[in-house]
């Protein structure tokens, strides 16, 4: 008989353990006339105090929330439930989307990470930030261990005047910092294609042509995070229907012109790993044909001693100059004589 100890203990699913929200929020604060209230808030005190002044703003700032944690972040700030849904999930396609008040942006981040140039690995890695902005919040979720938002909270506390327009001063300073962080990457992969096609074109320097293709699928990666962006930055900066104030519609489209010039490098990135592919490429094609040109020489070298002691290696009675005195030495100074001048004429032809 089987035995099925155990089995109904092992089938039951393990409960699983709420972790508690305050442990996904990195800070959460009121702002009034551009600046920032005393004290420590938790998102429900901090919504609470706002609405009982009639006046201010919540800044929340979360990172990697699961889906308990941003129902309940949801239930505060009533988000819509498909907005909620992308912002637990990463890897979502750029994109802005308006719920009633709220507008909900999307954001790839990118960050460049330091590699031996011959080296095949990640070398553009990627994360997310989503943006919630209603007219008395402003909630950013970040997924990923890079493009940290604490040093542009404190750079946009310290400027109270911009502080001052509310939620979407959040979002222009946020949307801002990502293009910005687009512009250092675009820069520092430059210098990596600068270097590549600098090793190429050298005439005697090695280029593993997998790297190449490496950096072309990173450049693509690149691209497919920051193209995207174009469409949301371009109605925020001109749609009047969208509720953002006329003065930060005109900082977004400051925004959106730095992203197009960034957009249009990488494209021209694109543009030029790929003729780089090609000149790697015929510059393999013409080492390989420089080496088969040396193994060629060297072979027709070897084949004069080998054909005349194939020759002479043959069981025959009678073969002239077989019992002759200086026979061996005749036949090796004839053998060096027409090695040498093989090996002259092939050298005077750069095959050698």
């Amino acid at each position: 008989m089987p035995s099925f100890r155990g089995q109904g203990r092992a089938a039951m699913p393990r409960p699983r353990i709420p972790v508690p929200t305050a442990r996904a929020i990195v800070d959460c604060a009121v702002y009034v006339d551009g600046q920032r209230l005393p004290g420590r808030f938790t998102h429900a005190e901090a919504l609470a105090e706002v609405r009982s002044r009639g006046t201010g703003f919540v800044w929340l700032g979360l990172h990697d929330p699961d889906e308990t944690q941003m129902a309940d972040i949801a239930s505060t700030f009533d988000l819509h439930p498909l907005a909620v849904e992308d912002a637990v999930k990463s890897r979502q396609r750029p994109k802005l989307e308006r719920y009633d008040d709220t507008l909900f942006l999307v954001l790839r981040t990118v960050s460049y990470v330091p590699h031996e140039m011959d080296s095949v690995s990640e070398i553009v890695e990627t994360g997310d930030i989503m943006v919630f902005t209603g007219p008395d919040f402003a909630v950013t979720v970040r997924h990923g261990e890079h493009t940290g938002l604490a040093g542009v909270r404190r750079e946009l506390e310290d400027r109270a005047d911009q502080l001052s327009h509310g939620p979407y001063a959040v979002l222009h300073t946020v949307a801002d910092h990502v293009v910005d962080s687009y512009i250092e990457v675009a820069a520092l992969v430059e210098n990596d294609i600068d270097e590549m096609e600098e090793a190429v074109f050298t005439p005697r320097d090695h280029v593993s042509i997998e790297s190449i293709y490496q950096l072309k699928r990173e450049v693509v990666e690149l691209r497919r995070a920051v193209n995207p962006l174009a469409a949301p930055l371009r109605l925020l900066a001109h749609n009047p229907d969208l509720p953002v104030p006329k003065e930060i519609r005109r900082y977004m489209r400051d925004v959106s012109d730095h992203h197009t010039t960034v957009a249009e490098r990488i494209s021209d990135f694109d543009e030029s790993l790929s003729e780089l592919v090609g000149a790697a490429m015929a510059k393999i094609t013409m080492q390989q044909s420089t080496d088969m040109r040396k193994i060629s020489a060297w072979v027709a070298i070897a084949a004069v001693p080998t054909m005349v002691a194939g020759v002479y290696g043959m069981n025959f009675d009678h073969m002239p100059e077989l019992r002759w005195t200086y026979s061996y030495g005749v036949w090796w100074l004839l053998v060096l004589a027409v090695c040498i001048g093989l090996f002259i004429t092939f050298r005077r032809n750069n095959w050698l």
